[in-house]
């Protein structure tokens, strides 16, 4: 495996290493999510999702000195090598073009649904575009290519289920594109620019994160028992390269999927009140732990830990960094990793954490030395506190400064160098800069720092380092099957699904009212203390306004599929059971989907009274379904339970009525 020769003398630049022989390839990005650099470093381009706009700033000065108005919703934002910024607008199915020196918006680029990733070729000519699903369904997402001359679009391929960043590798040839909730990593071939082709749909990321060998079984540091426990890698937001476009680092988070018990059971620590309090990977963390995958650009493939046997690779000093983030502090927790960017000598990579307000510094290419000095296992540098929500990151070509932006005040945090000791410890500078204000009202600003916070006390505690948003990502859904006490219970999207006014909660339906919910979920999942009513409201007001994922089946008028499927959902008596705005009767019921066998089962209790009917609001963006996950599709669901007439009356369904049905339910 390929090593870089540890600096042990540290330059004093923002970086933490001084640059080397290597130069930066063209394709290598310094920016990542909602922040980019113009190509001189003189302006700083902030996108803000709540406002529509994209902020400009003048570094040198320190001021905001342009705001543009682009489209609803923008995410991310990319400049390419002529000093053209292109916005993804999230919510419009667009991207702005803005040129340099004009502050407003040059034209708007029809793209698919829910733009993400953006990245331009070394040559100026090819703008690519990662759509989160394509335009006619939600079963895969797309890969577009935009000619920057023209703005139109020369070609759209299907890249697998959610995708979310890109990065360009080999001067451009190839393209890297990451999924988002299912993580891993897509192979594209860029050669020929008119006949693109995936080279690699998947890698076995998995796989090799979960090796299983039972001749090694892993004994849990707390409780010196053995466990066995697997992990599965979710919210993939985005890839970065090394400068020398040899690695790609993929920020993530693992999910635990083996069945949680309480604390005095194996795999968990002993005392605290917390379902999540531990069988991470290592035990370093709560059931959901943030990390980090570096993949090999060459062929794609990932070189991750064995994460259920908590072994690192055979090398004494592997030179990549470990598959999970530990916090350096551990008062101070590491959660919700969302971008990173490489500094320019490749030897260290920046890490925004949303959900603990920080960014993680850590090398690139070994996991420990004379510069990282902590008893905890970690891996960090450096942590530096940054605002509420960051949200991306952009360092200056010569690595002496970065620029954080956060989302949920709308500043931006200036980190760079003291140089102290001839050893660079980053700071962050001054005060942060304000670029654009509320518009949330305030009930909900403050709910939405709860939900996604894995740092308030009131909401989950340093051991843990969990947020709501660890399981509902975006304030969505993770796709990801727990194995709760009472069974296998699937993250439920809480986006446009009216939440609030759906009660009972939960899969097994127990808690009558929200406050019941989130108080028990937050002290004895999270580790968190009681909620109190101003909190309860504050969360209550945020779930509200959560808008819903955008749908391509979702049309002015129906098609007369979709005409005809809502004739058959209620010749199936599905409107018996999802009635109503929230298309929900708020009662419980056994549709023949309780898990009887295995090792995480339904409680028989629950099998008693039946399943929490959930809401069919947004169906079409929330698959897998049925509260274990277990059909990929709708038809599949229909195709499995057809005869029983256990859920819904369905036995006299022909084939193409079925399709008509599934039609339909994808548009609510």
């Amino acid at each position: 495996m390929r090593r870089h020769v540890l600096a042990v003398v540290l330059a004093s630049t923002l970086g933490l290493a001084a640059c080397g022989d290597r130069q930066a390839e063209a394709t290598w990005n310094n920016s990542s999510g909602s922040v980019a650099l113009s190509r001189d470093d003189a302006f700083l381009y902030v996108v803000d999702a709540d406002n529509g706009v994209l902020a400009v700033v003048d570094t040198g000065r320190g001021e905001k000195v342009g705001e543009v108005k682009v489209g609803r919703g923008p995410e991310r934002v990319v400049v390419g090598p002529d000093d053209t910024v292109y916005v993804s607008n999230r919510a419009e199915r667009t991207v702005s073009v803005i040129r340099r020196g004009d502050w407003n918006e040059a034209a708007r680029i029809p793209v698919g649904v829910e733009p993400m990733g953006l990245a331009v070729t070394p040559g100026g000519d090819t703008l690519y575009v990662v759509n989160s699903t394509a335009l006619d369904s939600t079963e895969h997402g797309t890969l577009m290519a935009v000619d920057t001359r023209s703005l139109s679009v020369r070609w759209e391929l299907p890249v697998g289920e959610e995708p979310r960043g890109i990065a360009l590798v080999d001067g451009g040839k190839r393209a890297l594109v990451s999924l988002f909730r299912h993580s891993d990593m897509v192979m594209v071939d860029l050669s020929d620019s008119g006949r693109p082709r995936v080279m690699k749909e998947r890698t076995d990321l998995y796989s090799r994160a979960n090796v299983r060998d039972p001749s090694q079984p892993t004994t849990d540091r707390f409780t010196g028992l053995e466990v066995n426990l697997s992990f599965r890698p979710r919210g993939m937001a985005d890839v970065v390269l090394t400068p020398d476009g040899e690695r790609a680092l993929a920020p993530v988070l693992w999910a635990r999927e083996d069945p949680l018990g309480g604390t005095t059971q194996p795999g968990m620590p002993s005392g605290g009140d917390s379902l999540y309090g531990g069988g991470s990977p290592c035990s370093s963390a709560g059931v959901v732990a943030p990390g980090i995958v570096t993949f090999d650009t060459e062929d794609g493939t990932p070189v991750v830990d064995d994460l259920d046997q908590c072994r690192p690779p055979p090398e004494e000093m592997p030179d990549f960094p470990p598959s999970t983030i530990v916090s350096p502090e551990p008062t101070h927790a590491i959660q919700g990793p969302v971008a990173a960017v490489v500094d320019p000598s490749g030897l260290w990579v920046f890490v925004v954490n949303r959900e603990t307000d920080n960014v993680a510094i850590i090398p690139t290419d070994r996991r420990s030395g004379p510069d990282i000095t902590n008893f905890t296992g970690s891996s960090v540098r450096q942590l530096i506190r940054v605002g509420s929500g960051p949200s991306g990151i952009a360092m200056t070509r010569d690595g002496r400064k970065a620029y954080v932006y956060n989302a949920f005040d709308h500043t931006v945090t200036t980190l760079v160098s003291d140089g102290s000791s001839g050893v660079a410890n980053v700071r962050a500078e001054g005060q942060p800069l304000p670029v654009a204000g509320d518009t949330l009202e305030p009930h909900a600003v403050a709910g939405r720092k709860l939900f996604f916070s894995a740092l308030d006390s009131r909401m989950t505690s340093a051991s843990v380092g969990a947020s709501c948003a660890s399981c509902h990502l975006d304030a969505r859904d993770d796709g990801h099957v727990w194995g709760f006490p009472d069974g296998p219970r699937q993250t439920p999207s809480l986006a446009g699904r009216k939440v609030t006014q759906t009660g009972p909660f939960h899969w097994s339906g127990e808690f009558p009212t929200l406050r019941d919910f989130l108080d028990t979920t937050v002290r004895k999942r999270m580790g968190g203390s009681a909620l109190d009513g101003v909190m309860v409201s504050q969360l209550s007001s945020f779930i509200d306004v959560i808008p819903a994922p955008d749908n391509p089946h979702k049309r002015e008028t129906l098609t007369d599929a979709q005409a005809r499927g809502a004739l058959v959902f209620k010749k199936a008596a599905c409107d018996g059971c999802h009635e109503g705005e929230t298309l929900t009767n708020n009662k419980q019921a056994d549709v023949g989907t309780f898990i009887v066998t295995g090792p995480i089962q339904d409680d028989a209790n629950v099998r008693k009274v039946g399943l929490n009917t959930p809401s069919l609001l947004g169906l079409a963006r929330t698959a897998p379904y049925l509260h274990d996950g277990s059909a990929l599709t709708l038809k599949e669901r229909f195709v499995q339970g057809r005869q029983s007439n256990q859920h819904g009356s369905t036995s006299h369904l022909s084939d193409a009525e079925i399709d008509d049905l599934v039609e339909y339910l994808r548009t609510l």
